[in-house]
């Protein structure tokens, strides 16, 4: 299959917090994430939220019990680990390594250039979540 590249994103990351008010708030301030959509239940919870960064999007809701949620588990429920994490692409990733440990970041990874290119680190958001940030881009033909 050799589908087309097309603008915007086709692979979009989707999380659950616990507190996903204080998750959009946060990743907001530390990352420059904009609030695309923010869906609440009618008792004010999140069931869904879009957040972009330049060209690309993550999705997030709260936790919850039943349907998908229930094949999701929390990084404090399995000692701070996650099978995945999300990868953000900024120009200046110095200056975004400040910002987020500013806000309070648990960096995991510190700051570093890159011997492929660019540079890097990884962080976990005030919910544990893992997220690499950097400025090598494979969009960018070297």
């Amino acid at each position: 299959m050799n589908d087309k590249v097309i603008r915007g994103s086709t692979i979009i990351p989707g999380l659950r917090y616990r507190d996903a008010h204080a998750a959009i708030d946060w990743l907001c301030k530390a990352f420059g994430f904009e609030k695309h959509a923010v869906y609440e239940n009618e008792h004010g919870r999140v069931m869904h939220a879009q957040l972009v960064h330049g060209g690309g999007m993550v999705m997030l809701g709260e936790v919850s019990p039943d349907g998908f949620g229930e094949y999701i588990a929390q990084p404090d429920e399995i000692h701070g680990r996650e099978t995945q994490c999300a990868c953000v692409i900024v120009s200046d990733c110095k200056a975004h390594y400040e910002r987020a440990k500013a806000a309070g970041a648990e960096i995991v990874e510190e700051y570093a250039e890159k011997e492929y290119g660019g540079a890097g680190y990884a962080c976990r958001d005030p919910q544990g979540h893992l997220w690499w940030i950097g400025s090598y881009d494979p969009w960018q033909v070297a």
